[in-house]
């Protein structure tokens, strides 16, 4: 693994036990500009995960707990005006840092929402007709209580497809759990956590993502299985364009994490349930049937042709 997004990895796991997946996860999306939506149930360690990222790459941490009065101003900032100057002047929102935690996200309005919609995509917000741009890097993390529906706003799909990942935290196992208590035991190990990485080395691991090769053959691979999304009698809705970039991006990443300089389809393969899952929506009868989208992607992995290249030495 590259040796600098080795130490990020094992920085998160003195803080998360056991979730060495998630962290690496978080990490392919950091370094790919892309955002992630954490979903698991409250006590996991989402918050905590978050923070951890943030601390281990000396980024400015904000975090919005969304509530469903919160407005959009809340967010991207607003305009006061200053009777001293006879100007109106600009007050950021917490929207305005590197790394956003948005708390709940599904717990606010739709129309609260969407004011994510353009930092998310653009790393910029438009505030009285001006566009401001947010800076680099921006990292979005999101996190939603999938148990709870009562007082919460579903994510529509226009927005859900902003989120480069959807990861599940999951629980600990047995001995997970106890090294948990044994750290929390007296004091909490977030607070002793230190940057192993600066702002600029991370911009520029970000800058190394976008060379990392991606043959011709990968790219047909990447389109081949986001059009099988859109041929499957239980899958209403299959996955756009952007799904296929966004995968292709993933891909990148996680290569350079391997501490490679090209794609393998192998890649694709471990990164498609995770880029593709929340971007599809299933037929009703298939929901009734108990199938899921993990179990369908899995189906279409296995029946898909994976592109082989050999080598020869001349």
């Amino acid at each position: 693994m590259h040796k600098q997004i080795e130490t990020i990895i094992e920085n998160i796991e003195k803080v998360m036990i056991g979730k060495r997946k998630v962290a690496e996860l978080s990490v392919v999306a950091l370094l790919a500009g892309g955002h992630v939506l954490l979903e698991d149930v409250p006590g996991v360690g989402k918050t905590m995960m978050v923070k951890a990222l943030a601390k281990s790459v000396g980024a400015e941490f904000k975090r919005i707990q969304f509530t469903p009065d919160l407005l959009p101003s809340d967010v991207i900032g607003v305009s006061i005006y200053n009777p001293k100057t006879l100007q109106f002047e600009f007050r950021p929102g917490p929207i305005m840092g590197n790394i956003i935690l948005a708390d709940e996200i599904n717990r606010t309005s739709p129309k609260t929402q969407s004011a994510l919609l353009e930092s998310m995509e653009e790393a910029s917000v438009t505030i009285d007709g001006e566009t401001l741009d947010i800076g680099k890097p921006f990292f979005v993390m999101a996190t939603q209580n999938p148990i709870e529906y009562e007082g919460t706003y579903p994510l529509p799909e226009a927005q859900l497809d902003r989120f480069l990942l959807k990861i599940k935290m999951g629980y600990p196992n047995a001995q997970e759990e106890i090294e948990v208590l044994r750290r929390a035991e007296k004091t909490q190990p977030i607070f002793d956590l230190t940057p192993v990485i600066t702002l600029d080395e991370l911009l520029k691991l970000q800058d190394e993502v976008k060379e990392v090769y991606v043959e011709d053959s990968v790219k047909s691979y990447i389109v081949q299985l986001a059009r099988a999304t859109r041929n499957v009698s239980e899958i209403y809705l299959g996955v756009s364009p952007r799904a296929s970039i966004a995968l292709m991006k993933a891909s990148q990443a996680y290569a350079k994490m391997q501490d490679r300089d090209y794609v393998k389809p192998d890649d694709v393969q471990y990164l498609a349930p995770f880029v593709f899952g929340h971007r599809i929506i299933l037929r009703p009868e298939a929901r009734y049937e108990g199938k899921t989208t993990e179990d369908i992607l899995e189906r279409i992995i296995s029946k898909s042709v994976i592109p082989i290249k050999r080598y020869a030495e001349q």
